[in-house]
């Protein structure tokens, strides 16, 4: 999951490629594939931005850049592109030739003899040859029409370098990227800061963060960060004593993919009739959260969403039952994320045996493990033997690393063959005002492209669809054996089918259509609405079956909310 990172964000607004960060460990994508397709939006805006104000091109390309934000100066960059390819792109529109031809004849995409012609639009084999012909023509003299190589990584400017370097960091390592006492804890919210794991209320002193057994109870200061702190004038004995001790307090940490990062990029960055600076005013906090929103997520969301829908997460469940467990959250979750690479992101976790509280970690990869851009799609699929072995290096990693009496909740992974049933023959966000683009032709866009986020659920092939379920199944079937078979000495595991049946249940019930619980831009994860309702049901789910992974619930609750009111927030 997670491989559509380049529709949007730095490089759908600069076209061209980026020299000091590493693309294709950020997407998974190969960078001059993610160029084309954000080319393909960016020009495919422009002319229907054109379109439906009733302007010129040009007016449409500043207005396009006019919306967008000064900050990580996003507006420079925009204008920087269409100050080498507007001329050529203005001439092409001017003769009605297609955004995705245009991004051929400007060099943005480049054909492959074997795979063809990659377009999103609809052409006879006839009309597409003609159009290509044409478009080459048009702007073979362009003197403006710099080739790729010519141009400046974009990374290389001074004014974006540091951008650049900060998100290498931030992806290479998914701690904290400003944490001043190095205890993987940070009082700024992006760049894996505090929208990721609970916030730091002392970062200038590694021995206070979320989630540790309070020093001292806390006397006379707040070393766990759950805002309970002093003592009782009347008796003398410490809040965190009176309050906490024998509550079992614990956190919540998710191992995840891009599903339990929340990806989503926002469906009126992409349609003309909504586009505005107001629409892309979240754009520098997107892009500074890799294109997740974790504080929205169903796992450790804490914020009111601003994205639709509204936040449930198992974090607001846990902090509801005992308020002791007030920021006691991470999100370790990565786009891409599989059994295979977790790794990358466990070393990560912080989490201290004997001085930190107990844990529920959620094992979230519901995907990748059978999700993957290879034309040999099935052979790129984990096996039951790999998962097997990679469910276990995992495990026995939580066991070394975690404290006594954590649990570890195996969620299995998803049925991806409702995205085609539901989605094929409607219109995507970048079709809307013509009605010219359906998610048949994105996904097989995107498959041209080799950045098909899951080319065996999207896709039309209907027996490709039915072996990537049946696999998915297996590995699940993998992960619910582990969970019954194997014992640690330091965690006890439990597996749960992921909670697709019942969040679709819930919200047909609520008079909603299937269709509404998919991020409408990639077609593939699911949306703000899904995730809480799966917060939901997964919540209940494990509270009937095994009550003690929660803990109990905090008789001290309202008196904890009468003197300390929100515990000094998020």
């Amino acid at each position: 999951m997670g491989k559509l990172l380049l529709l949007l964000g730095i490089c759908c607004l600069c076209c061209h490629r980026m020299t000091s960060v590493n693309l294709s460990d950020y997407v998974g994508v190969n960078p001059s594939s993610g160029s084309c397709a954000a080319c393909v939006v960016v020009v495919s805006l422009v002319e229907q931005l054109t379109q439906f104000h009733n302007s010129t091109i040009s007016a449409s390309m500043e207005k396009l850049c006019n919306y967008l934000p000064d900050e990580l100066h996003l507006k420079m960059i925009c204008q920087n592109v269409f100050h080498y390819f507007g001329a050529s792109i203005i001439k092409l529109l001017l003769h009605e030739i297609n955004a995705d031809v245009v991004c051929y004849a400007i060099k943005l995409c480049k054909q492959d003899p074997k795979q063809g012609v990659c377009h999103i639009y609809r052409y006879t084999k006839e009309r597409l040859h003609k159009d290509m012909k044409k478009a080459k023509w048009i702007v073979k003299d362009s003197k403006d029409l710099i080739k790729m190589e010519a141009l400046p990584g974009i990374c290389t400017l001074k004014a974006v370098k540091w951008l650049c370097q900060q998100i290498e960091e931030s992806l290479k390592k998914h701690i904290p990227l400003e944490d001043f006492d190095q205890d993987d804890f940070s009082d700024i919210p992006t760049f894996r800061g505090y929208h990721w794991r609970g916030r730091d209320c002392n970062d200038g002193n590694n021995r206070i963060y979320p989630g540790r057994r309070p020093a001292d109870w806390d006397k006379h200061m707040d070393s766990n960060c759950n805002g309970i702190w002093g003592t009782d004038p009347e008796d003398g004995v410490p809040y965190e004593k009176k309050f906490c001790e024998g509550s079992e307090p614990r956190g919540l940490i998710l191992l995840g993919d891009s599903a339990g990062a929340h990806f989503h990029i926002p469906p009126e960055w992409l349609t003309a009739t909504q586009i505005s600076a107001k629409a892309f005013a979240n754009l520098p906090l997107a892009l500074s959260n890799e294109l997740d929103w974790p504080q929205f997520s169903s796992y450790t969301g804490f914020q009111s969403s601003t994205i639709g829908g509204w936040t449930e997460s198992l974090y607001l469940y846990l902090r509801k039952r005992n308020h002791c467990n007030h920021r006691d959250y991470q999100n370790i979750a990565a786009n891409g994320g599989s059994s295979g690479n977790v790794n990358r992101t466990l070393k990560s976790l912080a989490r201290e045996p004997l001085q930190d509280y107990p844990v529920v970690v959620v094992y979230e990869m519901i995907g990748n493990d059978v999700c993957n851009r290879d034309s040999d799609t099935v052979a790129r699929m984990t096996t039951p033997e790999e998962m097997r072995k990679n469910i276990m290096f995992t495990l026995n990693y939580l066991n070394s690393h975690l404290p006594k009496h954590s649990h570890v909740i195996l969620l299995g992974l998803a049925d991806g063959r409702f995205l085609w049933n539901y989605l094929h023959h409607r219109y995507h966000p970048l079709g809307q005002l013509n009605k010219d683009i359906t998610y048949a032709q994105f996904y097989a866009f995107m498959d041209c492209l080799q950045i098909s986020p899951c080319k065996g659920w999207m896709s039309s092939n209907e027996t490709l669809r039915n072996i990537t379920s049946e696999r998915a199944m297996q590995l699940s079937s993998v992960m619910k054996e582990v969970s019954e078979t194997v014992a640690f000495a330091n965690i006890k595991v439990h597996y749960v089918d992921y909670p697709q049946k019942q969040v679709k249940k819930k919200w047909l019930k609520m008079g909603g259509e299937y269709w509404q619980l998919i991020e409408p831009v990639d077609g593939f994860h699911p949306n703000q609405i899904a995730l809480a309702l799966g917060a939901e049901a997964l919540w209940h789910e494990v509270q009937k079956k095994w009550p003690e992974v929660f803990g109990k619930k905090n008789p001290y609750n309202e008196k904890i909310e009468k003197i300390f009111g929100d515990q000094g927030g998020y």
